[in-house]
């Protein structure tokens, strides 16, 4: 990015947790033409705290932070600040990390392997009203589109039993349809480990032992219908 002549800076704060890779970001972003750091947070709240208090151009938002995580800030500040920009810069390209983000407000997703000039161009489309995506993030969602409605279970959200949500509801039917973590993990397009998440919090929710009750749970309250004959 070339900066013109008397256009000012895009003003960011950085916010994420880990401070070595806050300050690198700092670093990064420093030696990079139209880009001022005003600011650097190390979880969610501060973050807000700074837009509050510098009203920055665009937020570099990391997702996984303590006491307040990127998609509780990001929605906080596009609800309570609209006049900044919200550029999430993380780890993480998972659906369930992705989507939550989207959701929130954010208008650009990047990995933290991008480089400079990605990081660049991802500030200067969100100021300019557009999405700063990565292209890995582009094609995923390209793909999630492109994808078939998954078959929705029988109840409808509001009555999931026992406080369940609606991505546990999904997992469950997936567990009835026989398939492994491994393979919900694929179909779902998260990692191994979040679908285990899903399923510890679904077993302590409805106080089933194991998968073959899951399976005896998902029929009995209308989650998965028996075949047609």
């Amino acid at each position: 990015m070339t900066q013109e002549a008397g256009k000012r800076p895009a003003r960011v704060v950085v916010a994420d947790d880990q401070t070595v890779v806050r300050e690198g970001i700092v670093m990064l972003l420093g030696l990079l033409p139209g880009i001022e750091v005003v600011g650097a947070a190390g979880d969610g709240d501060e973050a807000v705290r700074l837009v509050a208090e510098l009203a920055p151009d665009v937020v570099l938002m990391d997702l996984r932070m303590p006491r307040c995580d990127g998609v509780e800030a990001t929605r906080r500040i596009r609800a309570e600040h609209p006049g900044t920009q919200v550029v999430v810069l993380t780890t993480f390209a998972d659906d369930d990390s992705l989507f939550p983000a989207l959701r929130a407000g954010a208008r650009g997703y990047l990995t933290k392997d991008a480089g400079g000039d990605e990081i660049v161009r991802a500030v200067e489309s969100v100021l300019s009203g557009q999405a700063g995506l990565s292209p890995s993030i582009q094609r995923r969602l390209l793909e999630r589109l492109s994808e078939p409605e998954p078959q929705p279970w029988a109840a409808a959200p509001d009555e999931a039993p026992d406080g369940l949500t609606a991505r546990e509801c999904e997992v469950l039917v997936l567990i009835a349809e026989g398939l492994t973590n491994q393979e919900i993990a694929r179909r779902l397009h998260v990692s191994t480990a979040t679908v285990k998440t899903h399923i510890n919090n679904l077993f302590a929710k409805t106080g089933l032992k194991d998968r073959a009750q899951a399976v005896r749970y998902a029929y009995a309250k209308g989650l998965v219908r028996p075949p047609a004959r």
